[in-house]
């Protein structure tokens, strides 16, 4: 076993030393449209009445494959979806299935939603049927629309596994300016990120292969009384940026948005405004002087427990029964069923925080749940002098995160929104700590993972988690 291993990995340097030469990486990158072929729920906003009606544009999933000179892979996905209810069981099958079929272990694979509100529902959970009430023949197109979802997706990075390429990665930050703190009711000249970070990725002849960026703003553009799927601005800017640079992906990353808007808003034209203000910020970028990304990959994936407030008791939820709004009385029900099925409610959500290191040169952090702009601006204070992209809104979106700032000033990103996820109230204070906790451990667990395998390979750790929380 040991000397197979040992012939294994000589072959591959071998491979590399013959066919990249300058070459730092081998990608494959690949797409798939994931736009219903029928007119689901819509997702993102309670006040829609009826599912959608047709499509605007198609909705997208794309894969990027990275692979060092170690052989080392990490896959980065990214779907047109708003990703609210898209839980821990869908994400797991997905990257067990993957990890089957191409050996990429699960803590390897990033999965980052654009949160367009113009996408469907993509799972029957407790959150969507407190949101949307969707009844019988609803839940059951979505059920279908969700397996098909898991099938096009693992298919994805599988067929981008398949076709790898010398590469080269580069990277910059540009800006734009149409994000624009939403709580104003709290603070009217709140905190925002205009940054928009780049990755460059292209052939050993620098033709473009794949442009990769972000901005932390909510694709809201358009309102609960639009029915036609699209991926918002995010949508456009990747349009925008394909047709000028034709046969290379544009791929979408959520930031940390959870409190900004776009502004202003409401319209198709603005929708497609800003796209393309978004796509015009990544072609400056483009056309500028990049920093190289080189090295090894090393990765680190970890849940950290989110405690919630303490759940009520049985006798407290018959109370509520017939009380509140309409989403009151579904979450009342929602919780007695749950509890009456588990025997308990949950008193924390097990939120994944990953870590990707490309060498010494880029820090890739991402995030689960929605998570308030607040976390990357903490974060560029932690890492003072990295290169460092934050992203929220990947693998799981389980609900708000909240800072300490906002879990205070609470409102609907503090705590309000809860009950649109399917919870029975607001995370406990010391939420950012977790979180920024368990970004800290797993940014030091990669480094140590390049500083003591220099000349070799960096072993994938394991993904950790202990609790006892139940899955939703």
């Amino acid at each position: 076993m040991k000397k197979g291993r040992l012939l294994c990995m000589v072959g591959v340097a071998v491979l590399w030393a013959i066919s990249l030469r300058a070459a730092e990486y081998r990608i494959g990158v690949a797409r798939v449209e994931i736009t219903p072929a029928e007119g689901l729920w819509m997702a993102g906003y309670a006040a829609r009445k009826h599912p959608a009606e047709g499509a605007l544009h198609p909705l997208w999933a794309k894969a990027l494959v990275v692979e060092d000179k170690h052989g080392q892979r990490v896959v980065i996905v990214t779907a047109d979806l708003i990703g609210d209810n898209f839980g821990r069981q869908l994400s797991d099958a997905i990257g067990a299935a993957v990890s089957r079929r191409t050996g990429i272990g699960r803590q390897r694979i990033v999965v980052n939603f654009s949160h367009t509100h113009c996408g469907p529902v993509v799972r029957v959970s407790d959150g969507a049927l407190v949101t949307y009430g969707l009844d019988e023949g609803q839940r059951a197109a979505v059920t279908a629309y969700a397996r098909t979802l898991e099938d096009k997706l693992v298919n994805l990075v599988t067929s981008a596994c398949t076709h790898l390429q010398p590469a080269t990665l580069s990277f910059g930050e540009g800006k734009a300016t149409f994000a624009a703190n939403r709580r104003k009711r709290y603070n009217p000249d709140g905190p925002v990120d205009h940054t928009v970070p780049v990755l460059r990725v292209a052939d050993e002849k620098g033709r473009l292969l794949a442009v990769l960026f972000g901005y932390a703003c909510h694709t809201t553009t358009l309102g609960s009384d639009f029915y036609r799927y699209n991926g918002d601005y995010a949508g456009f800017a990747q349009i925008a940026l394909e047709a000028a640079h034709p046969g290379a992906r544009a791929m979408f990353i959520a930031g940390c948005g959870a409190d900004i808007n776009p502004s202003p808003r409401g319209t198709v034209q603005l929708a497609e405004q800003h796209g393309k203000s978004l796509a015009g910020a990544v072609d400056e970028v483009l056309g500028g002087d990049l920093h190289p990304v080189r090295g090894a990959l090393a990765v680190a994936f970890a849940r950290v427990d989110l405690p919630f407030v303490d759940p009520p008791d049985r006798e407290t939820l018959q109370a509520r029964r017939g009380q509140g709004n309409v989403y009151d009385q579904r979450l009342t029900e929602v919780l007695l069923k749950r509890l009456s099925r588990q025997g308990s409610l949950e008193r924390a959500y097990p939120c994944p925080v990953q870590v990707v290191r490309f060498g010494r040169d880029l820090t890739f952090v991402a995030l689960g749940g929605e998570v308030v702009v607040d976390y990357v601006l903490r974060l560029r204070r932690e890492f003072p002098g990295q290169r460092l992209w934050v992203a929220g809104y990947c693998n799981e979106v389980f609900a708000y995160v909240p800072s300490e700032r906002v879990l205070t000033e609470g409102g609907y990103e503090g705590g309000g929104a809860m009950k649109y996820f399917g919870w029975h109230g607001p995370f406990k204070p010391g939420v950012e700590d977790r979180v920024v906790g368990q970004v800290k451990k797993l940014v030091r667990e990669t480094a140590r993972s390049l500083t003591g395998r220099s000349g070799s390979a960096p072993e994938a750790p394991s993904v950790r988690y202990t609790s006892t929380v139940p899955q939703q």
